[in-house]
């Protein structure tokens, strides 16, 4: 049975640095890595059906954008590094959700990378590496 490791982008250099920490672990450990790109979304909204079906289309367009300014670039530059690259992009409370795609994928690690957030909007909002510390099933490397 092959390990997998989550790891969550959104193309800052935070999640640069954890994709790369993830393909050095990844490559010692012979596993495999899911890169997993979350758009904030929340299910709950009361629309006509015409406002859903653009809803729909937004968020078509916007897994479409991920994939071409996120995911396919990160992909590429790690086609010769030795290491099996999935993807998949979800709409979602980003925590909530990469503990979902964790356990979809039976990931054995999830890495993410801390973004330099103000203290201030940290200490009233949180932040997605704090929480999925306190809520992942499986270990979460979070890299500086």
């Amino acid at each position: 049975m092959t390990t997998t490791f989550l790891v969550a982008i959104d193309g800052s250099e935070g999640s640069l640095r954890a994709t790369n920490c993830a393909v050095e672990r990844a490559r010692a450990g012979q596993a495999d890595l899911v890169l997993a790109y979350v758009i904030e979304w929340s299910p709950y909204s009361f629309n006509t059906p015409e406002e859903l079906a653009q809803r729909h289309q937004r968020r078509e367009e916007e897994i479409a954008r991920a994939h071409k300014t996120v995911l396919d670039p990160v992909t590429a530059s790690l086609k010769d590094k030795g290491v099996k690259v999935g993807t998949d992009v979800r709409h979602g409370h980003a925590a909530e959700t990469l503990v979902e795609l964790a356990k979809e994928h039976d990931a054995a690690q999830i890495f993410i990378g801390r973004k330099g957030e103000s203290r201030m909007k940290t200490l009233l909002f949180g932040s997605v590496a704090g929480t999925l510390v306190q809520i992942s099933p499986v270990p979460v490397t979070v890299v500086p």
